[in-house]
């Protein structure tokens, strides 16, 4: 996934929008929440952040190409970072980016997420 493919992509998702911070990150939001990041990549590979279901991340951080994101899931946070592609092509990393921003629209107020249509 190139960087202009997962811009375009988080971009699909209703009500998000898009800041560049933190050193260059392509930060992704859902009502003021981050959901997603990319950026920073060894190699030619694309570096993507985002959230998981604990089942989720008790499996994909074990297998090659996607790791623990650093700082976020260090401090006991489900956060996957993808590096490499071996374990995880694009199609998934979408579904998964998909899953990300309902995980955290979900933990929206219920004012929020009604007002957003979430509910």
């Amino acid at each position: 996934m190139t960087l202009d493919d997962y811009n375009e992509f988080c971009g699909s998702l209703p009500h998000t929008t898009h800041v560049v911070q933190w050193g260059g990150a392509h930060v992704w939001k859902v009502a003021g929440k981050v959901f997603a990041i990319a950026g920073w990549s060894d190699g030619g590979t694309l570096g993507v952040t985002f959230k998981v279901s604990e089942m989720a991340f008790d499996i994909l951080r074990e297998q090659p190409g996607l790791r623990p994101a650093p700082y976020l899931a260090s401090r006991g946070m489900t956060w996957i970072q993808r590096v490499g592609d071996e374990s995880m092509d694009d199609a998934a990393l979408a579904d998964y980016l998909r899953e990300s921003h309902r995980l955290i629209a979900s933990k929206l107020s219920l004012k929020q997420r009604r007002m957003l249509g979430f509910d």
